[in-house]
């Protein structure tokens, strides 16, 4: 099993010897051209081109990076800020960011399975 990388952004708070992450307010946020759902505060994600760390990396989200979901397939578990899944979120055509750096308000599945 794999652990998906992720860069977390140091907060400058030391509690014996660890860093501190601060409560964050993470919302979902809904436009006109869809609903978004946001990367845990403080993590870079790496969008791969499958459900699984062994897959390529096609580019890494920048901090605050809020995404769409298209679909959802079932793949490499991933244990992140928001819990251990086998979700991956598909975010364009090939491109899937694992679910446990989402908030998406529920655990399982949010949009419809991917082909």
């Amino acid at each position: 099993m794999g652990v998906e990388e992720h860069t977390a952004e140091p907060t400058g708070n030391e509690v014996d010897g660890a860093t501190a992450t601060a409560e964050a307010e993470v919302t979902v946020e809904t436009t006109a051209t869809g609903t978004r759902y946001p990367i845990a505060p403080g993590y870079r994600v790496n969008v791969r081109t499958g459900p699984g760390t062994s897959y390529r990396i096609v580019r890494t989200l920048p901090y605050g990076q809020s995404i769409p979901i298209y679909c959802q397939k079932p793949g490499e578990r991933v244990t992140g800020p928001y819990g251990t899944s086998n979700l991956w979120d598909n975010i364009a055509n090939g491109q899937f960011v694992a679910d446990a750096y989402v908030y998406t308000g529920r655990d399982g599945y949010i949009a419809p399975r991917c082909d």
